[in-house]
């Protein structure tokens, strides 16, 4: 999964079983220095390669070198599962981004599955921007709610509580799904009726700036591309402090939910997320919440999304503190639940390992990382902590949602 090593960089995909001897051949802005390709096999997602471009070109014979230098050869196996058409909610909160939320709502609108119905759920809007927009999709599934709370969490809250088919999937007004992002997650729900929740990868749409490209390698979205299925009776062996891991089960921009399941145990901590004090932490706590409660939550490649990472040093930075101040709050939350909290600290060590490795990859992302010292990332991540303890009591105090991390009639430790 390498990525190039300056900007900009043309992102694509390519399919590696199309025959031809020009099949491949990229031909793009010469301001490309290279490009970071989407490899699929059979239509199935096999991983991301880059490939350096001269004049913006690259001939088919240099593409299919540098899928089989860096991917390996091509095996055969496809991922396929039976189609569902079983119906799907998606759920897109937003507020005060119309244009972005133009292209995302393009994107689901134009997807593959025949049975979609979008709710755009705007929080505490100023204007009636998002309503216009929304409108505009109104006669291809797209329903507009006005929520007069703000914060991400309240909004898929209200999208959870909109929704009226069993399967609901969550994306942002950043992204831009896969034309069969909807299919794939129908599919792997039918095809496995244990599955609570499912994520995939999220990938970088443009890779024009420095900061875009830093984001890329900072921020690591995507998970790879092989599923994998995580619950408490079957750890994984590959985090040691499982079920703990920030990111490990994927990311709010792209994960979808059984309804009545994310309903049972509460559905989103809304003193956590963007638009609340905290900035963020909620898909993390929610699906660690899932598997403490008992169910299995999964990462299937197939169910891919483009992300459009922030361009400048400012919006990165700031992104990077809300992540930041995210993972304080959750940590806080740990802490202050007693069976999560003893479970988590016997993970200590390895956390502070994991810790100084995401610093150590964060540190060298690129120029485009303005990250601040490791001082400054402690003192958000503190922030965090102090800002969840401060949201919980007056998210409670207007009647907004705060579920307990773990189940209280719950006796699994999961210790290995």
């Amino acid at each position: 999964m390498e990525l190039p090593g300056r900007a900009p960089a043309w992102v694509g995909r390519v399919e590696r079983r199309t025959e031809g001897s020009d099949a491949l051949d990229l031909s793009v802005d010469p301001r490309y220095l290279a490009a970071r390709l989407l490899v699929t096999a059979g239509g199935v997602p096999a991983g991301l390669i880059s490939v350096g471009l001269t004049g913006g070109r690259a001939t088919t014979s240099t593409v299919r070198a540098a899928i089989e230098a860096q991917l390996g050869p091509d095996t055969g196996e496809e991922q396929a599962l039976p189609p569902s058409a079983e119906p799907l909610t998606v759920v897109i909160a937003t507020r005060g981004r119309p244009e972005s939320l133009r292209t995302s709502l393009a994107a689901v609108v134009a997807g593959d599955h025949p049975a979609v119905t979008v709710v755009v759920v705007d929080n505490d809007p100023a204007d009636e921007s998002t309503r216009l927009v929304a409108e505009e999709f109104a006669d291809r599934g797209v329903v507009y709610v006005r929520e007069r709370r703000r914060g991400l969490s309240v909004g898929r809250n209200r999208g959870l509580r909109e929704a009226v088919t069993r399967l609901v999937a969550f994306t942002d007004d950043d992204t831009e799904v896969d034309r069969q992002w909807a299919s794939r997650i129908a599919a792997v729900f039918a095809a496995e009726p244990e599955l609570a929740c499912v994520s995939g990868p999220v990938i970088g749409a443009r890779l024009d700036t420095e900061e875009q490209l830093a984001a890329e390698r900072a921020l690591v979205w995507n998970r790879g591309f092989e599923a994998r299925r995580y619950s408490l009776a079957d750890p994984p062996e590959d985090s040691a402090i499982f079920p703990f891991s920030p990111g490990l089960f994927g990311i709010g921009a792209n994960f979808a939910v059984r309804a009545d399941v994310a309903r049972a145990v509460g559905g989103f901590d809304e003193a956590l997320g963007a638009g609340a004090p905290t900035r963020g932490g909620e898909d993390c706590e929610f699906m660690v919440r899932l598997v403490l409660a008992g169910h299995q939550v999964g990462y299937d490649p197939g169910a891919f999304v483009w992300h459009h990472h922030r361009a400048s040093p400012e919006e990165l930075r700031s992104q990077l503190r809300g992540y930041s101040m995210g993972l304080g709050a959750f940590l806080t939350k740990i802490a202050l639940d007693p069976r999560a909290g003893a479970m988590a600290a016997r993970r200590i060590p390895a956390a502070v390992a994991q810790f100084r490795q995401i610093g150590a990859r964060e540190s060298t992302a690129g120029e485009g990382v303005a990250a601040g010292s490791l001082g400054e990332r402690l003192a958000w991540i503190v922030d965090g902590g102090s800002a969840y303890v401060r949201g919980r009591r007056a998210t409670r105090r207007v009647g907004g949602r705060v579920p307990r991390l773990s189940p209280l009639n719950s006796h699994v430790t999961s210790d290995r």
